[in-house]
């Protein structure tokens, strides 16, 4: 149970029941990361816009390649409820159950290409350890497969969301919607 009060649907008015309808009809499910933020709810249209950027908009890096930084970042931060969310949003694209378990428990032994390998270990550290980065290695080793700085822009703008969204997860106790809650349209 979250730490601080939301407000259900079926409880909001005004704007907020605009902004919870606009996100069923698009999504299909109203989630619990929006629910924690109905105290504001402009926040969640402005934090929908920007996860609509970050995970969705042109880029060198496939939706599957998003997902999957997505899933490490949270598997790092420990963030249960981001891990099962993208874990089922990327398996939409690998459709492989065996590689899921494994990228969420050692990613090394996921059958990952280079490409993502190395975006997985970009991923990790920088949740862990971005004071390493005061050092150029990490960026180089993206450069050195081929990305352009615009990628390199993006998977930095991936693992950078989803700590933000981890940890609004975790210090506000955003608990797991249930199996059939979870029919969203990713």
């Amino acid at each position: 149970m979250a730490l601080i009060k939301t407000i259900e649907h079926h409880e909001a008015t005004g704007r907020l029941k605009e902004i919870y309808d606009d996100l069923i009809q698009k999504r299909g499910q109203l989630a619990e990361v929006h629910k924690i933020q109905s105290l504001r709810p402009e926040s969640i249209v402005k934090h929908i816009d920007l996860y609509m950027e970050i995970m969705f908009s042109k880029s060198e890096l496939s939706r599957a390649e998003r997902e999957m930084m997505a899933v490490v970042t949270s598997v790092a931060n420990n963030c249960h409820y981001c891990q099962i969310h993208h874990s089922e949003a990327l398996n939409n694209y690998w459709k492989d159950d065996y590689r899921i378990v494994h990228l969420r428990s050692n990613y090394k032994k996921a059958q990952l290409s280079e490409k993502e390998l190395l975006l997985c270990q970009f991923a990790e550290k920088l949740t862990l350890k971005p004071d390493d980065f005061k050092e150029p290695e990490h960026i180089n080793k993206l450069k050195e497969i081929g990305l352009s700085d615009a990628a390199i822009l993006d998977a930095t703008l991936v693992v950078a969301y989803f700590n933000f969204v981890n940890r609004l997860v975790l210090s506000l106790k955003v608990d797991i919607e249930k199996d059939d809650e979870r029919n969203y349209n990713y």
